[in-house]
């Protein structure tokens, strides 16, 4: 049977990167004491966003991209996905790491600690800096490209092992069907992953576990389906459990340990499995809007951080002692300037091509 593309996979896609910009906003605002490339004063209610997403918000992208390989799988051989892969997210990593991350480098080292210099003069400081691969020193950083780096080696990683099982198995693709109870219980190994082979607080074991799950379970429909049925279930959880890890961690002024990684765990699996719940029930559809935004989501992606650091810059002293505006203001101008810069880098073709998306067409009517 012919697979049917589910646009709500592209759907849920295009939103998670769409909503980078307030969320890289908010962490110029953390209270965790945690450098970034412009900081103020930490804010509690800005501060919790960042805690409410992040257990879940990058884990959907990989069970997402888990889901995607094995519907990719059904049209391609191994080769053919690899050079896929390395096309759509090797170049624009190294693309963004050569010449984008080294704006953001000097930026952070220019608020920071107050680098004078000029940006071609700290391009050299970018490549012999080596500290903790933040960037927030000035010194050598992937920024957000760590996701494309991750996406990659996990993909690689995850080919493998699916080659290495269809050898067992004489299968190419998977459609798993367990109870739903049994997908919930895919909890429990998550709080035991988090600090393996760990990059900033971002575990390869982890992704990649996510990963697997989205391939060999649920890419399949029955799978899906029952995501969808009992999608106000896991919502309920999932919330329950990012409202109790956002007190835990910025609220009760006290350290949980275990109990807050558990919340984060129960945060990150129900949240996961309502938010696939819903987009089938409520995404699965296509139109002008949720196409273009699709089309342009690796441009927004590649994009969005520069302005983000760029308007907080420029409106921090106009809002000074004003957190609210400090947030807002430099959030809508940088969708503005984002979405502006990826019409622009789209309408060049080797431009779209270094940043891994398809150059833009006109398609002429015929007569």
């Amino acid at each position: 049977m012919e697979h049917m593309r589910k646009f709500f996979i592209d759907n849920l896609r295009w939103m998670i990167i769409v909503l980078l910009i307030p969320y890289h906003a908010a962490q110029a605002f953390n209270t965790w004491g945690e450098l970034n490339y412009i900081t103020f004063l930490p804010s509690r209610p800005i501060s919790s966003l960042i805690v409410f997403l992040s257990p879940y918000y990058m884990p959907l992208m990989f069970l997402l991209a888990g889901m995607s390989t094995n519907y990719a799988l059904k049209k391609r051989t191994y080769r053919q996905f690899v050079l896929e892969r390395i096309k759509r997210l090797l170049v624009p990593f190294v693309f963004g790491t050569l010449f984008l991350c080294p704006l953001l480098a000097y930026l952070g080292d220019k608020n920071n600690y107050g680098y004078t210099g000029s940006f071609l003069a700290h391009y050299r400081i970018f490549f012999t800096k080596w500290t903790d691969l933040a960037g927030f020193d000035g010194g050598f950083n992937v920024g957000q490209y760590w996701f494309l780096y991750y996406l990659l080696v996990i993909s690689l990683a995850g080919i493998g092992i699916v080659a290495l099982v269809s050898l067992v198995t004489k299968k190419k693709t998977f459609e798993g069907n367990i109870p739903f109870p049994a997908l919930c219980l895919f909890v429990i190994p998550l709080p035991f992953l988090y600090d393996i082979m760990s990059i900033g607080g971002k575990s390869f074991v982890e992704y990649l576990y996510v990963f697997l799950i989205g391939y060999f379970v649920l890419a399949g429909d029955e799978m899906i389906e029952k995501c969808a049925k009992y999608r106000y279930f896991t919502l309920t959880i999932g919330l329950v459990a990012c409202c109790a890890n956002v007190y835990m961690f910025i609220w009760s002024g006290e350290k949980f340990g275990i109990a807050n990684t558990i919340a984060k765990a129960f945060a990150e699996w129900f949240m996961i499995l309502s938010l696939i719940g819903v987009g089938k029930k409520s995404l699965d559809l296509t139109g002008k809007v949720t196409a273009y935004l699709s089309k342009r989501s690796i441009l927004f992606f590649s994009l969005h951080f520069i302005w983000i650091v760029l308007f907080q810059m420029w409106f921090a002293k106009l809002f000074e002692g004003n957190p609210l505006l400090l947030y807002v203001v430099p959030i809508l101008s940088a969708y503005i300037a984002t979405f502006l810069c990826s019409e622009i880098a789209a309408r060049i073709p080797l431009l779209s091509f270094l940043m891994g998306s398809k150059a833009y067409t006109v398609k002429r009517k015929e007569k």
